[in-house]
């Protein structure tokens, strides 16, 4: 099973051979067996890619991000077919019923303010994770009264203060944005290695947005994004930083009763959120837990 983030950094030229992903720069060559990555960050702008090794990183689901000049994720390769049966599940993703649609959507939102709730218990803000825990009693179906918003509000502040927002341009905001667009990238990769397409969301239905379905699923993650950023309390975010937050793709929780890297867990819970929606049966929902 894949688990390996490689960050290529420097100037460099990445080709394939007998199977191992290549680099070759100026001063070095390194090799990397194609199905030890899961994910591919290229960095810098200045790095050259073959046909081939585009073909095969499609083929093994390996998610690719590229950066611009800023080292920020710009985007990223996205394969048309992830499955042998794409055209199925397409039009199963289609008919999917607004009703199980609002379910799986509730069960999500539920599981994201628990995580919420978790993390400020464990910075001890209790009140405010008592708040958090009062917010998931009140949720009706679809969240039609945006507890989430009520709760992202209340958590924010307790985590950075009274006076963050998340439209802020600051060093905290750029840290979560970075963390979370590795986490979208990860969904994206498995909703359409499943044979679903991201435009189709559960809830989110922007007609701009690509990546409604992933925006959807990945919201109990984010947390994870945001004790790495609240407990590092970066001072600024570059190249350092950068690498280190993409560390957290390499960490490790329970998952269905398991051990397995987060990258790996999200293929789980992705692939649980599937079944529950083709099952019209949120029980077959599996979320995440961290270690002890």
């Amino acid at each position: 099973m894949s688990w390996r983030t490689v960050v290529i950094s420097k100037r460099a030229k990445l080709d394939m051979r007998t199977g191992y992903l290549v680099m070759r720069s100026e001063d070095e060559i390194k090799k990397v067996n194609l199905d030890e990555i899961s994910i591919l960050i290229i960095e810098n702008s200045a790095v050259s890619i073959t046909g081939c090794l585009i073909a095969a990183l499609s083929e093994k689901k390996i998610k690719v991000i590229f950066c611009d000049e800023k080292r920020n994720p710009s985007c990223e390769l996205v394969s048309y077919y992830g499955s042998y049966d794409t055209s199925a599940k397409i039009k199963r993703q289609i008919q999917w019923s607004d009703d199980i649609k609002a379910c799986v959507w509730t069960e999500i939102v539920a599981e994201k303010i628990r995580r919420q709730a978790d993390l400020l218990e464990e910075a001890e803000k209790n009140s405010e994770s008592q708040m958090l825990k009062g917010y998931i009693e009140e949720l009706e179906l679809g969240d039609v009264t945006n507890r989430e918003g009520h709760a992202a509000k209340v958590y924010f502040n307790a985590l950075f203060g009274k006076d963050f927002t998340r439209s802020r341009d600051c060093v905290t905001n750029a840290a979560l944005n970075y963390g979370y667009s590795l986490i979208l990238s990860c969904v994206s990769r498995e909703i359409t290695a499943h044979g679903y397409i991201t435009q189709l969301g559960l809830f989110h239905s922007n007609m701009f947005n690509h990546f409604n379905l992933s925006c959807d699923l990945m919201e109990p993650f984010r947390v994870i994004v945001d004790r790495w950023v609240y407990k590092n309390s970066p001072v600024k975010f570059d190249k350092e930083e950068k690498h280190n937050i993409a560390g957290i793709l390499n960490t490790t929780v329970m998952i269905n009763n398991t051990e397995q890297y987060l990258v790996n867990a999200i293929r789980v819970y992705c692939r649980s959120i599937f079944e529950a929606l083709n099952d019209s049966d949120v029980s077959k929902i599996l979320f995440y837990s961290l270690k002890g």
